[in-house]
């Protein structure tokens, strides 16, 4: 995957009913080019899939929980993953580090739905105990970053390209207060 690829994504992210002639314009390629890149990166599952984000709460969604959940047995399993996905109310799920076994994300219309939830939580095998964090207002929700500078996957061979300098990242600069004078560094 490639910068022209990384910005598609990027543009797909913001608005996917884009024309492929119009993310052709913002990243230098005719719409067949776009077209066939996006193809691709359907096919090898960068994009899994085209959606519509919907407001929870014009849908009667009100109540956001995440939910840690104990368990007394190691929850990474397919049978575990199909019971959260039988929870419709369960948007997101994750097997996580720490006390906790399992993350996952819940929305729900009412307090009373939401205990509804926490209750067949419980009818997943090895499922010990909840704790519920209730979400009072959320101050932005995004998608996985498109651009971000993280190495990306072996993909396909290609066509042969014209090689080009490394970039090169700089991490940003943190101030650090000066030392006195005199002041000694280090142990």
């Amino acid at each position: 995957m490639d910068d022209i690829d990384r910005r598609l994504l990027a543009l797909l992210q913001q608005d996917a009913t884009q024309a492929y002639a119009v993310l052709g314009g913002a990243v230098g390629l005719s719409a067949g080019a776009v077209h066939e890149r996006v193809r691709k990166l359907r096919e090898r599952g960068v994009i899994r899939k085209t959606t519509v984000d919907v407001d929870p709460a014009a849908l009667g969604l009100g109540v956001l929980a995440f939910v840690l959940i104990d368990a007394d047995a190691w929850m990474g399993e397919q049978r575990t993953s199909s019971a959260l996905a039988a929870i419709p109310e369960i948007c997101e799920a994750h097997i996580v580090a720490g006390s906790a076994s399992v993350l996952v994300k819940v929305r729900a219309a009412s307090m009373e739905d939401l205990q509804a939830v926490l209750k067949r939580l419980f009818e997943v095998d090895g499922v010990t105990g909840t704790e519920a964090i209730l979400s009072l207002e959320t101050f932005f929700e995004r998608p996985a970053p498109a651009t971000s500078s993280a190495p990306s996957a072996p993909s396909a061979p290609s066509a042969p390209s014209v090689p080009t300098a490394p970039a090169v990242s700089q991490a940003p600069s943190i101030p650090v207060p000066a030392e006195p004078s005199g002041a000694r560094t280090g142990a």
